[in-house]
């Protein structure tokens, strides 16, 4: 049977307040269990630092997430941060179930290369978040920039020949919520079924509007797989030793990410702004137009997710980055244009550069974003690479 779609893991109920809220941060000692924004202390792979703040404006509409240990893999991660506008119910929602959806990407598209993967992730993120729209009869019609990271543990062939060669899992695959099914053998009733999951968590969260609050419920197992058992009714996956660790980004609209390589930064994404000559053009060419950087003199991003309204012209559709890492590779920031307003790519590398510590290094970043007088939401996740000690 699929998961209950109005357990909290697949819901979130929205709340009465107009800031966006992100599951709260939890710690464990090296078993996250997939749970979400759970740190590992003793995560060998990396460190995650997060830090966020209004800024100047009257509400928040930032959120964030991570995951370590994605997928059931020992070293794998997922980070996001999402950038709010016009209301705070896309990025919220993002926040709470994106992570969901390229799990289920990952499983159904198994054969496909990791970039196809994300964008069909964005794509089916975006579909649902308009659906939202359509159910809540324009009550829900917010939209969110999107920037995404997967750090993904490879064989020298690109793949991952250390998993089982088929593992028990619903159509989220390795839910990080920890829930376990049996899944549909037929491609037609996945996809059916998924639909279906989908509208109902959807109208659950619609539902939710008034702040409800959902059951507390008892962890269940997480999606079985090879490897050391880590807690009970929880197998997480240990990889060989002659892995290789391959950094996926994608990205809509203008929340950035950036990795600093031998003190250098390297910027991952594309900023999709109206004053982008090549996503004018591709406004115009769909026959809506740019005035004052603005498309129809709205919007000032030219993609994101939600936006239903706007769905013609403001697409979903991310860029996305392959980045094999070395040990040159220091960390990774991803922020949202709160922090990139006010402060350039390689700024942002050398403040950060000497400090060690990831939570520290997220909260130099944003405090010097409000000192440098930012209009906007602050949201700031760092993740130190554990290889490449910090360097002064």
């Amino acid at each position: 049977m699929p998961p209950d779609p109005s357990s909290p893991s697949h819901n979130m109920p929205f709340s009465d307040s107009p800031n966006a809220r992100s599951k709260s941060i939890t710690h464990a000692e090296l078993d996250t269990n997939g749970v979400l924004n759970r740190h590992a202390a003793k995560n060998s792979a990396y460190q995650v630092g997060v830090s966020e703040d209004k800024g100047a404006r009257r509400t928040m509409e930032d959120a964030h997430s991570f995951v370590v240990d994605f997928g059931g893999v020992r070293g794998q991660g997922f980070f996001a941060v999402f950038d709010g506008h016009a209301g705070k119910h896309a990025a919220e929602w993002c926040g709470s179930h994106f992570h969901e959806y390229l799990l289920s990407c990952l499983k159904r598209m198994s054969s496909m290369p990791i970039p196809e993967i994300l964008n069909q992730t964005f794509h089916d993120v975006d579909e649902s978040l308009s659906r939202m729209c359509e159910e809540s009869d324009g009550k829900i019609h917010s939209g969110c920039t999107a920037v995404t990271a997967f750090l993904r543990i490879e064989d020298q062939d690109g793949h991952q020949s250390f998993l089982p060669a088929s593992q028990d899992g619903d159509d989220l695959g390795s839910i990080s919520s920890s829930e376990s099914t049996n899944s549909p053998s037929d491609e037609g009733t996945l996809k059916k079924k998924r639909r279906s999951l989908t509208g109902s968590r959807i109208r659950n969260a619609f539902k939710s509007l008034s702040g409800s609050g959902s059951p507390k419920r008892s962890p269940s197992p997480v999606a079985s797989g090879n490897g050391k058992s880590t807690a009970v009714g929880a197998t997480i996956t240990v990889p060989p030793s002659a892995t290789r660790r391959v950094l996926y980004s994608a990205n809509a609209g203008d929340a950035r990410g950036v990795l600093c390589r031998a003190g250098k930064a390297v910027r991952l994404t594309y900023d999709h702004k109206g004053s982008d000559k090549q996503e004018a053009k591709r406004i115009t060419d769909a026959g809506g137009f740019v005035m004052s950087g603005r498309v129809n003199g709205v919007l000032a991003v030219t993609r994101s997710l939600g936006d239903s309204s706007m769905k013609e012209f403001v697409v979903g559709s991310p860029y996305t980055t392959e980045t094999e890492l070395c040990d040159e590779d220091e960390f990774l920031i991803l922020a949202c244009d709160g922090l990139w307003d006010v402060t350039s790519d390689q700024a942002a590398v050398d403040l950060i550069h000497g400090v060690e510590d990831a939570q520290t290094a997220s909260d130099t970043l944003m405090k010097d974003a409000l000192a440098n007088h930012t209009s906007d939401n602050i949201t700031v996740l760092v993740i130190r690479f554990k290889n490449a000690p910090a360097r002064a």
